[in-house]
């Protein structure tokens, strides 16, 4: 009996309900993710914050997402993905709607804690476990397929949701995105996910002799491999946009490029994706998987032997976009594919918390390796070594995983 249909609601095949699926991702990422370094500048002139001060909110945010990652990845692989989802989407309402009342420090910081549990139930972690339960044989093409729209929440939202604040303010701004996730997001959460599944079906032989036991996947390399994988990857793009723009600086690109460059990276990540979407059914899903994350370090070596001259940042952007674009895929299916199907989201929410101290320390990691003289030199030069090293720990995942196989 085919799968696909036999979760999905209305019986949707894997296309339909992929897509419906990434519109609340699109308006999630950038009703949250992305719209924070607006807000930042009249959060800080109305409450006498530093940038320090503010920027401290974001990273609790990240801190609470990680918190929360394993017991929502819990619930989603025990079949309560629906009232995750959608209840998520009414908490990050009730939460932007809440931070449009903030009036002191302490209740910004409230505010982004709020959003941070809200972020734990709504975004990719949850969103890559719920449909790799539903659809255990195409996971991976679910994931490239709701990735589209996720991938184009900067590009729709920055602007937007600028717009907004110069007709309205920021606080009357936040109720349109509060609307958002009411009008928009809960409900289509609710009608999707119906009748989930209550366990995955073994669908391969390897399937068939998994471990029953979370924790016996614990005492085996392929789980900590992708662990170190995932943490310093995440560390590398986390650390790139915080500084995307004074790096560009420093190449000597126009301030028109150094604006527009960052700005056309999520059309450049959506691009890679839609390259991997047409062309991955002619690659071998394992070679994929391990020469994508080489774009990362390669685009990082091109700024370093290109000495930040401008036609170096232009093929560092570009391989970036696409690497950061189709790796988002492979992060989001490592898991399922070298260690188990039956247990991904409370895998990916053990790798929850590290992964969130990694994404929070990351930005201030580059700002203490830069320096006046030698300017992002060493900061590029560590990007450079976590990412081969986290390619090297994928790599490594993989022949352990084929050598644990029967």
């Amino acid at each position: 009996m085919p799968h696909s249909r036999q979760h999905a609601p209305s019986a949707l095949a894997l296309g339909p309900f992929s897509f419906w699926l990434s519109l609340p991702q699109l308006i999630t990422w950038g009703s949250v993710f992305y719209t924070f370094s607006l807000l930042m500048t009249p959060l800080e002139a109305e409450l006498g914050m530093t940038r320090a001060e503010s920027s401290l909110a974001f990273s609790m945010s990240l801190l609470a997402e990680g918190l929360m990652a394993y017991g929502v990845g819990r619930w989603i692989d025990s079949g309560r993905e629906r009232w995750v989802m959608t209840l998520g989407s009414l908490w990050v309402g009730v939460g932007l709607v809440g931070h449009s009342f903030v009036t002191t420090v302490a209740g910004f910081y409230a505010a982004w804690l709020w959003l941070g549990l809200g972020m734990a139930a709504t975004l990719y972690t949850p969103v890559f476990a719920l449909v790799t339960r539903r659809f255990p044989q195409d996971f991976r093409r679910a994931i490239i397929t709701l990735t589209f729209l996720g991938g184009l929440a900067s590009t729709v939202f920055i602007p937007l949701f600028a717009w907004w604040m110069e007709m309205w303010g920021w606080r009357q701004a936040l109720w349109a995105l509060a609307a958002l996730q009411f009008l928009i997001c809960a409900p289509l959460h609710a009608w999707l996910l119906q009748g989930a599944p209550l366990k995955v079906l073994e669908t391969t032989p390897h399937d068939a002799v998994q471990p029953a036991s979370v924790r016996e996947h614990l005492r085996h390399a392929p789980f900590w491999l992708l662990a170190v994988f995932m943490v310093l990857t995440m560390s590398v793009t986390s650390a790139l946009p915080a500084h995307m723009i004074a790096l560009l600086q420093e190449s000597g690109l126009s301030p028109a490029w150094v604006i527009a460059i960052p700005a056309a990276i999520g059309v450049i990540q959506v691009l890679g994706r839609l390259v991997l979407f047409v062309f991955e059914r002619y690659w071998d899903v394992h070679a994929a998987n391990r020469w994508i994350p080489t774009l990362i370090p390669a685009g990082v070596l091109a700024l370093l032997l290109g000495g930040l001259s401008p036609l170096a940042s232009l093929v560092f952007v570009l391989l970036y976009g696409l690497g950061n674009g189709m790796n988002t895929i492979v992060k989001g299916t490592a898991m399922a594919q070298y260690v188990s199907r039956q247990h991904v989201g409370q895998l990916n929410g053990l790798l929850g918390l590290p992964i969130a101290l990694a994404r929070a320390a990351a930005p201030l990691m580059l700002g203490l390796l830069w320096s006046p003289d030698h300017g992002y030199t060493l900061a590029l030069w560590w990007l450079l070594l976590a990412s081969l090293l986290g390619t090297a720990a994928l790599w490594a995942a993989q022949i352990s995983s084929r050598a644990a196989q029967p």
